[in-house]
């Protein structure tokens, strides 16, 4: 005899009822990173010597920006999966737990979008 409605034994849902898509979407960015984050890596020491106008004529090309920001959105969305699933985890109170998952959401926000001013205004300065 199964406790399980039909709803969720079609679906296939657990406990948890979103940890495969979660999973998936960790292993997804994480792809991403890979080539995204060995660019970045090699363009910042290629780069590592530069003055401001260096810096700007590299970020300048709409191809090195657009790079930039898709490393920093798949870094803050890769940080802000692993963050949220070591809350849920291994924190035990309720209201702790969702407190925290919301803050560390929120930061991944705040520092994305600061990222992604930060590379737009320096690619599109003066």
């Amino acid at each position: 005899m199964s406790f399980r409605t039909p709803l969720k034994q079609a679906l296939g849902l657990g406990a948890s009822h979103s940890g495969t898509s979660r999973w998936w979407a960790q292993r997804v960015s994480s792809v991403a990173l890979v080539p995204l984050l060995i660019w970045l890596i090699i363009g910042m020491v290629h780069h590592g010597g530069a003055d401001y106008a260096g810096a700007r004529a590299w970020l300048g090309s709409p191809v090195t920006a657009v790079l930039a920001i898709l490393a920093l959105v798949a870094s803050f969305y890769h940080g802000a999966l692993g963050m949220q699933i070591i809350v849920e985890d291994y924190v035990g109170h309720e209201t702790v737990r969702l407190v925290l998952v919301v803050l560390v959401k929120f930061a991944a926000v705040v520092f994305a979008v600061a990222g992604i001013f930060a590379v737009l205004l320096v690619a599109l300065g003066d």
